[in-house]
């Protein structure tokens, strides 16, 4: 696996780490991969839950956009390694909790979504620039979302862009619990082995009553993707994507 990306084990529990720090934990895609990988392989382990985290000041900063763009302009819509992710997010039957410190932005807030239990720090800020990128949002956020939080919060979230702070994210229910940055690990790990320690088949059998049929949940990735490409070779898109890059440098 990528070292940008560190996989560990401390029994049951499974630690699926983004390391790259010095870039936000902005994705490659070899870090989908090995995301995928990290999860996908995880029953194999034995492993009872998947605990998803960054770096001390910083969550994910959502997509590398040279990375993003190379991929997309090789033919895919979101790329394969991202697809891979996703389908691995939506289809995982093991309990998902995350830790975020620091900002997620853009996948880094939409696969929050499909997490069971999301520690976030006080200074935490979730936002999904997506639409003002001349694109959609992706993940199947656009069909969890506004089950999560309703409409017009998820309408706030997706096509205005509208950042979260943590406490206002807790009020929606996409986080659970807030508490001070120095915390936000031991929180989640406390909370990943408080679910790892549970009858494993009665916490399988509730989540996927609760989680309904993931077919429905891959099949909204796959539309996100169809509509995504087509927004990305739209006039809006380039524009938005050449201010970006020009801002950037």
């Amino acid at each position: 696996m990528s070292d940008l990306v560190l996989t560990s084990d401390d029994g049951p529990v499974r630690t699926i780490r983004m390391n790259r720090p010095e870039k936000k934990n902005a994705l490659t895609m070899a870090m989908y991969d090995a995301m995928a990988a990290g999860i996908e392989t995880a029953p194999a382990a034995n492993v009872r839950c998947l605990l998803i985290g960054g770096a001390p000041t910083v969550f994910c900063a959502g997509n590398d956009i040279g990375d993003f763009l190379q991929a997309a302009m090789s033919g895919g819509a979101l790329g394969a390694p991202i697809l891979r992710f996703l389908y691995a997010l939506a289809r995982c039957d093991i309990p998902l909790v995350a830790a975020v410190q620091g900002n997620a932005v853009g996948v880094g807030t939409t696969m929050l979504m499909h997490c069971d239990h999301v520690v976030a720090s006080t200074e935490a800020r979730f936002s999904t620039p997506f639409v003002s990128l001349g694109l959609v949002p992706e993940a199947a956020s656009s069909l969890i979302a506004p089950r999560l939080m309703g409409h017009a919060r998820a309408f706030s979230l997706l096509v205005m862009g509208k950042p979260l702070p943590a406490d206002e994210a807790k009020a929606a229910g996409l986080i659970n619990t807030v508490v001070a940055a120095d915390a936000v690990e031991a929180e989640a790990m406390k909370a990943a082995q408080a679910i790892a320690a549970l009858p494993p088949q009665a916490v399988l059998a509730s989540r996927r009553l609760m989680r309904g049929n993931s077919d429905e949940i891959v099949a909204r990735i796959d539309a996100e993707a169809v509509e995504f490409k087509a927004r990305l070779q739209s006039a809006e898109a380039q524009a938005a994507f050449t201010a970006f890059m020009t801002r950037k440098r």
